[in-house]
């Protein structure tokens, strides 16, 4: 069975070890109740590292007031049975008060500026800031050589991006295809959110964004693409927060060609859901 680490002192002392081997350390950050996407991010760290360590940690300061954190899904047992399956070595469960020994208030925060500032940030304030805030101490905690984030969470890449140049961290950062579903629609915890009508519904963001992708690969105005996409899922019963396609620095694209991506967040229900699409374009 998986080593299940929850002091500080203990995970350090093992990562210290593999290290003094020679041993190459991979991590992958989770906030638990893990599935098929997350045990890809085991595998790809695993393709880099000769040991791996997964943390599972449902950070507080990252949740807005209206936000799902207390129903947020916890599921260590099964998240431990689930890593050591796919041979992960070190399962790293700190508690909230290892985490901010000074409670999440008195934490000392992180802040990435601009790129936060659009999107999700736009519409979770604060979000990356907790984001940030934990992924820095976890990269403090755990010193990985290489850590793995998946590209659902599109601008939650972009920022641990921006931030671990930014502060120098000696960390290769590593991204992971988004797993889906038969029907399209991309993996994650909040799906077991969505009652059984809502489910099939769900897989209609994956079909909007290939659609986006189509519209402007056949020369149709972005405005126009981006509007057909909200209208679409607006019909379909979703409150939607955006449906846009972007530079990847996630700005409006000029016109010359090259790589764009489409974002959709909507809410569908009590579940809110996000996804994307990268592709490349010949025009804006």
């Amino acid at each position: 069975m998986i080593d299940t680490v929850t002091a500080l002192d203990e995970l350090r002392s093992r990562v210290r070890a593999w290290k003094r081997d020679g041993l190459r350390v991979g991590f992958v950050p989770t906030m638990g109740n893990l599935h098929a996407g997350h045990h890809s991010l085991v595998a790809l760290a695993r393709q880099h590292a000769d040991r791996i360590v997964a943390s599972v940690f449902v950070n507080p300061t990252q949740f807005g007031p209206n936000e799902d954190f207390a129903r947020y899904p916890r599921t260590p047992d099964a998240d431990a049975a689930g890593l050591d399956a796919v041979g992960c070595d070190v399962l790293w469960l700190p508690s909230v008060d290892a985490m901010y020994p000074y409670g999440a208030d008195g934490a000392v925060r992180m802040r990435v500026p601009g790129i936060t500032d659009v999107l999700e940030g736009a519409h979770r304030p604060g979000h990356f800031d907790g984001v940030c805030t934990v992924v820095a101490r976890l990269f403090n905690q755990v010193q990985p050589d290489v850590a793995a984030f998946g590209r659902k969470d599109y601008q939650q890449l972009a920022v641990i991006r921006y931030m671990t140049r930014d502060l120098a961290f000696p960390i290769e950062l590593l991204a992971g295809e988004t797993l889906r579903e038969a029907d399209g629609l991309a993996m994650s915890s909040r799906n077991q959110y969505l009652s059984a009508e809502e489910r099939p519904v769900a897989a209609l963001i994956q079909r909007s964004l290939q659609r986006m992708r189509d519209g402007l690969l056949a020369g149709a105005a972005r405005g126009a693409v981006e509007a057909e996409a909200r209208a679409t899922l607006d019909a379909a019963g979703f409150e939607v927060d955006y449906a846009v396609v972007r530079a990847p620095d996630l700005v409006d694209p000029d016109a010359s060609p090259g790589p764009r991506v489409a974002l959709v967040a909507a809410r569908l229900g009590r579940t809110r859901l996000i996804d994307n699409l990268e592709f490349t374009t010949a025009r804006a």
